[in-house]
């Protein structure tokens, strides 16, 4: 029987989804013998996998793009009808993947369904789509690149080639989006981070295993201690500790069911199975379960900025948005659940002051809730779930802002305030979160005596500000397109001496700069000193000290920043500037 498409406009999604089918028709119009995988909706557009007989390349991509426009222009009907599994594997029996497909949902127990587009283009698919190919804009959509992908993911499987498209609901919202991603090009933190000398990846090290480079970790440092600062004024106490556990620590936490085949694993000498730690909270929970503790000792709030281990799969590694180490300015408190709504609204003035700080504008608000619908999902019972997405609720509500709610997005083990920040060019990151346990404590008994001497169970807030301090630095270069703002700038100020004759002085100037600690580099190369200012720009230095004869012969230095000329001026007056910008985050 033909199932209904559905009488509403079609979304955004089903024209991606139904130009997906038109790719594979377009492919097994050149290749008839192409293989077809999968061709899901993704984040801009879609792909479909093909096992072609021929490679495909980027060359191919203007035919295939103007024969799915073509197709389009048939006004060819979506029709979608459930099958049976062997009248499906009758209609792809020339398909190996299809049938593989098949057998995993007749294995799942999931239906089977085939869309049809026009009357003869079959495929193995859920929906939805839209009712007729004219209700897709033919002038926006294009394809974008070919790429290489295991069938399933899995690199002992064999390698399709990828085609990804674009789609959007208009001409000018596809030139919009192109206009964007050719901006984030040129701010590529892959590129920007071999330019400025930030971090590199080694082949001997492995993949997704940055090494930073001075200045990269001067950018680091200088963040992770404004993060430390605001912690400090706030009662945060710096903890320490191993980067290995026995298992057992995450069978309690549930973090072993729940992510075995995502931890790197180590096995001792003597048969001991350890795991290389993927999160932080477990070791604080046991530095917190030391000893007892009273109510009066409450809140306990511990930090740490350490490393965490990932298994990722090579194929998903990406420059420092997805790497194997991964550096989290972890921290967790510990507290009564009265105490909560306090410590959540402190981490998330934290926040705010944080992002302030380093040149975001406001943060939109996100409450992420666990789906009741998959509870098998989550650690806890509903009641606490309820409890806790309640108190989050409230401390949203108190702060006066605008929220929305992301059903299913939840940690495992509780709700979360996530806040999600705009970058220059208008691209949405989700950067800092908040969360609130009450399943952890279970799990671990974690208590404290209250005032009338008994035994109470407490809660745990889980905070991180940068969150992935590599994925946050990849938002961050891509935001400045490298050009930091002062405070953060591994190099601040760059002497360039404009000869031989004036290198003492310089070296003089440089070293009143460090003294003043501003963050100073001299660059007494043989090229002309066009060409250094030129280095030093592209290096986005942002102040550039030119000493000559006359600055020597007066002690004085001019000086010039990103934006403006300073002139001639006492090199104590170019300090006092500089850490006044210092002082103001500018």
């Amino acid at each position: 029987m033909a199932m209904k498409i559905g009488t509403k406009e079609s979304s955004l999604e089903d024209i991606r989804h139904s130009l997906a089918h038109v790719l594979a028709m377009a492919v097994l119009k050149k290749f008839p013998k192409a293989k077809l995988g999968v061709g899901p909706v993704v984040e801009n557009g879609f792909y479909y996998d093909f096992l072609p007989p021929l490679p495909i390349t980027d060359k191919d991509l203007p035919e295939l793009e103007n024969s799915m426009r073509e197709i389009i222009k048939q006004n060819l009907p979506f029709t979608g009808k459930k099958t049976s599994a062997l009248e499906a594997k009758r209609k792809f029996k020339s398909q190996p993947f299809k049938l593989e497909l098949i057998s995993d949902f007749i294995k799942e127990k999931k239906p089977l369904t085939v869309y049809k587009t026009g009357d003869t283009f079959e495929d193995l698919c859920r929906g939805g789509h839209v009712k007729n190919t004219n209700e897709i804009p033919l002038d926006a959509l294009k394809l974008l690149k070919t790429a290489g992908a295991y069938w399933k993911g899995d690199k002992k499987n064999k390698q399709l080639t990828r085609i990804y498209g674009l789609a959007f609901e208009s001409r000018e919202k596809l030139n919009g989006f192109l206009k964007m991603r050719e901006e984030a090009e040129k701010r590529d933190h892959r590129k920007l981070g071999t330019e400025l000398d930030l971090f590199v990846f080694s082949d001997l090290v492995g993949a997704g295993l940055p090494l930073w480079t001075p200045k990269g970790t001067t950018l680091r440092n200088l963040l992770d201690d404004f993060v430390w600062e605001l912690r400090k004024a706030r009662g945060y106490e710096r903890v320490d500790i191993p980067h290995i556990t026995k298992k057992e620590l995450y069978e309690t936490s549930g973090h072993w069911d729940k992510f075995k085949n995502e931890l790197l694993h180590i096995t001792t000498r003597e048969g001991h199975e350890f795991a290389v730690k993927p999160m932080n909270c477990p070791h604080h929970i046991q530095i917190y379960s030391r000893k007892k503790w009273s109510y009066r000792e409450l809140p306990q709030r511990y930090a740490s900025t350490t490393k965490v281990y990932r298994d990722e799969q090579t194929g998903e590694l990406h420059g420092l948005s997805r790497v194997r180490s991964i550096t989290q300015d972890d921290a967790h408190v510990f507290c009564r659940e009265s105490q909560a709504e306090e410590e959540i609204s402190n981490i998330w003035d934290i926040v705010h002051e944080f992002y302030k700080g380093v040149g975001f504008g406001e943060l939109k608000v996100r409450l992420s809730l666990h789906d009741p619908k998959h509870s098998k999902n989550y650690l806890g019972k509903p009641a606490v779930w309820k409890r806790a997405e309640s108190q989050l609720r409230e401390v949203i509500k108190k702060k006066g802002v605008k929220s929305m709610e992301a059903l299913g997005e939840a940690a495992f083990y509780g709700p979360k305030i996530d806040f999600l920040a705009h970058d220059s060019i208008g691209r949405e990151w989700q950067v800092a979160t908040i969360q609130l346990d009450m399943n952890m404590p279970e799990r671990f008994n974690l208590t404290c005596v209250n005032e009338s001497g008994k035994t109470e169970r407490i809660v745990m807030l889980h905070a991180a500000i940068m969150g992935a301090i590599e994925r946050f630095l990849s938002i961050l270069i891509e935001h400045y397109a490298g050009a930091f703002p002062l405070w953060i700038s591994p190099v601040q100020a760059m002497i360039l001496p404009v000869s031989e004759k004036v290198a003492g002085y310089a070296k003089e100037v440089m070293g009143e700069l460090k003294t003043a600690n501003v963050r100073t580099e001299i660059d007494e190369s043989n090229e002309t000193l066009g060409k250094r200012i030129r280095e030093a720009k592209l290096q986005k230095i942002p102040y550039i000290v030119v000493v000559g004869e006359k600055e020597k012969q007066s002690g004085l230095v001019s000086a010039q920043s990103r934006s403006r000329d300073l002139g001639v001026i006492p090199t104590k007056k170019f300090i006092d500037l500089i850490s006044r910008e210092v002082s103001e985050k500018k």
